[in-house]
């Protein structure tokens, strides 16, 4: 006996925020009262004194019938996400998308280079050289050089052979 309360007692605690959001959610309520005039009217079209033949052909070929029943259907979709709570991600996605698209643009190595100091040239101006960067001496084989060794360098190629 005490399986089966537990157990009811355990579905009562998972449901209470569906029925809470029925019962609250003025959105939804909108969504369910749109869904059901959208199906009322379908139906006042369909049922008539029309045999099935006819109802039928009038379903497929009339498009005020058509667009009832999609935003019908729309609507209860709708009223079932709000209720299941779930949420609308589609601006969220659309921004992760353009991100996705501008990294991959701005970090191209073909076309990355030439964008980017079009967007900086677009950004800061023509003649703003202030901000250039210079990439490091490449070093061989990891090797650093100091500066005794770039002063050597230095004054070899300075003096006459």
């Amino acid at each position: 006996m005490a399986k089966t309360k537990d157990k009811l007692y355990d579905t009562s605690d998972t449901m209470r925020p569906y029925v809470d959001r029925a019962l609250h959610d003025d959105a939804l309520h909108d969504n369910v009262k749109e869904a059901f005039n959208a199906a009322r009217e379908v139906y006042a079209e369909l049922i008539g004194n029309r045999n099935l033949t006819a109802t039928a052909m009038r379903a497929a070929s009339d498009k005020d019938i058509q667009e009832n029943l999609r935003r019908a259907v729309d609507e209860l979709r709708t009223a079932a996400n709000r209720i299941q709570g779930k949420e609308d991600h589609g601006a969220r996605n659309t921004m992760l998308l353009l991100v996705g698209i501008t990294v991959g643009i701005l970090f191209n190595p073909m076309t990355g280079p030439q964008t980017r100091q079009w967007l900086m040239d677009k950004v800061m101006g023509e003649s703003s050289d202030d901000y250039s960067y210079t990439p490091p001496p490449a070093t061989n084989g990891g090797a650093s050089t100091t500066a005794s060794t770039a002063d050597a360098a230095a004054d070899k190629a300075s003096k006459p052979a």
